[in-house]
């Protein structure tokens, strides 16, 4: 089974060798080739050292919290967190430096995975939001290195997938000491894929804990070029389709309220040129945030070009969208604004923060708009009626606030499962 896997991964790899230098050359792409193939360097934390897997922005964000913790209860522990995009490798350089050490996550071939292994020698493997690399957990196994999926969750398109080869499935997850899943639904789908029922806990979603940082409303407004007066909606992670249902309602909305502003966060920002030819067929003019202040100009369309700054802006927003949610992707995080007080527009297509999105509906902090006329419908009530949004933001916040303790639930599950323990010891 192992064999047909590495074979299939190998002609994948080779086919999609294209696109990878493309991607080489326009994001960041393959710098670090060597560590792809298991070649880690130097500069690893001292032994004994812990090893964390968050794949891209959002894993790299719930890891935050996670690492704050490990280094608190058990500070003799280096810690190494791996990605797999260099998006994600700017959020732990940026968020996790001086507490963690990045590395690009091996290839999940048994050559560049046991080099990698042999670097690293972790003492347990933390995977975020149910990575599964069926070569390294194998690979951990045979070396008596316990793992752990950590705010676990399963999209249904997640499970469609698994679902057919669950035969499959069942001989991985064996490979795994624990599994932290967010929710009910969550731990129910990773059992029915064959996870030992004993082995799953529901400790809730890490991103609850994430705190908002104090928040410099004023110098985020200067950065942005926002005027005293000026009100800024924020279209947040947006895909291609939402983007114009977003735009057409901010003319029907800046008709009414001539100090509105709008900011799109593409959520793939390589998009950024296409966005912006968007805003220039409606008439409007398209600034992007990497030439702030500097190219700001009365009445510009802001697009979020950079990585990591969204959830500091939300702050500055009166009404938040979630994109998406409008087209048949699952939905993103809508946590972030929602932590921050702020109203959330979400369309109905949620399946990937399933939980969040059904929360914020029950408490009235966030609503369902299913298509571009109800977006505009939405965006214009909350404009006027400052009280409703009010209400609706707080609602938003405490929400999620009650429900916060997923990060020492994790942590409990680690020092039961994978440490401190025996040397050589098995926790499975």
């Amino acid at each position: 089974m192992y064999a047909l896997y590495s074979a299939m991964l190998g002609a994948a790899l080779l086919a999609y060798l294209p696109t990878f230098l493309v991607r080489r050359r326009r994001a960041g792409y393959g710098r670090h080739l060597g560590q792809r193939f298991g070649r880690l360097g130097d500069g690893l934390p001292a032994e004994p050292r812990c090893w964390i897997h968050a794949v891209s922005v959002g894993e790299s964000a719930a890891a935050v919290p996670l690492v704050e913790g490990i280094r608190r209860r058990w500070p003799e522990l280096g810690i190494v967190v791996s990605t797999i995009t260099p998006t994600g490798a700017r959020i732990v350089a940026e968020r996790l430096a001086g507490r963690a050490v990045h590395r690009y996550f091996p290839v999940d071939l048994p050559g560049p995975v046991r080099r990698a292994l042999d670097a690293a020698r972790p003492r347990f493997f933390i995977a975020i939001e149910t990575e599964l690399w069926p070569n390294f957990l194998r690979a951990l196994a045979g070396r008596r290195i316990p793992a752990m999926i950590a705010n676990g969750r399963i999209s249904d398109r997640s499970f469609r997938r698994y679902h057919r080869v669950r035969w499959l499935m069942r001989r991985v997850l064996a490979h795994v000491s624990v599994f932290a899943m967010q929710s009910e639904e969550d731990a129910r789908r990773i059992v029915a894929l064959g996870a030992p029922p004993e082995r799953v806990v529901v400790t809730g979603n890490l991103k609850s804990d994430l705190l908002p940082e104090a928040s410099d409303d004023a110098g985020w407004r200067e950065r942005l070029g926002l005027g005293a007066r000026d009100r800024l909606w924020i279209a947040g992670s947006t895909h291609r389709g939402e983007e114009t249902m977003v735009l057409d309602a901010f003319v029907r909305a800046k008709a009414s309220h001539a100090g509105l502003a709008l900011l799109v966060a593409p959520r793939h920002p390589e998009r950024t040129g296409e966005v912006e030819e968007l805003i220039r067929d409606r008439g409007l003019i398209a600034v992007r945030r990497s030439r702030l202040p500097r190219e700001r100009e009365p009445g510009a369309v802001t697009i979020l070009d950079t990585v990591g700054e969204l959830a500091q802006i939300y702050a500055l927003a009166e009404v938040v969208f979630v994109g998406g949610s409008l087209v048949p992707v699952g939905g993103h995080n809508v946590l972030e604004p929602a932590l921050r007080g702020k109203p959330v527009l979400f369309g109905p297509h949620t399946s990937n923060f399933r939980e969040g999105a059904e929360l914020l509906q029950r408490s009235g902090g966030g609503l369902v708009v299913k298509d571009g006329e109800e977006l505009a419908r939405e965006l214009a009530r909350l404009l006027e009626d400052g009280d409703l949004a009010r209400r609706m933001g707080e609602a938003a916040r405490e929400s999620f606030v009650g429900r916060q303790g997923a990060v020492s639930a994790t942590l409990d599950l680690i020092g039961r499962h994978l440490w401190p323990r025996p040397e050589g010891g098995d926790t499975r």
